[in-house]
């Protein structure tokens, strides 16, 4: 199974927007991928990384990570990218 971290925060309408790729991606993929997703209000570090980034998709462990504006078919390219690496 691949980890997926979906950094995000509450009120974010580009978040709420981002959940509906990620939700295809479940539903095509269940036995696939996981979804984590991670709150950027704690730790500060998050913030500042992500704060005027999110939503971001990210692969645990990895450093590349995949930005918004993003939609079904850049999202599932991205996964498939970092599988291979």
């Amino acid at each position: 199974m691949i980890e997926l971290v979906f950094y995000t925060t509450d009120g974010c309408h580009l978040c709420e927007n981002a959940k509906v790729p990620l939700r295809q991606l479940l539903a095509d993929l269940p036995e696939q991928y996981q979804i984590e997703v991670v709150d950027i209000i704690e730790p500060e570090s998050l913030v500042e990384q992500y704060g005027t980034r999110i939503p971001v998709v990210a692969k645990e462990g990895q450093k590349n990570d995949l930005g918004w504006p993003f939609d079904y078919a850049a999202l599932k390219g991205f996964v498939e990218t970092v599988n291979e690496s």
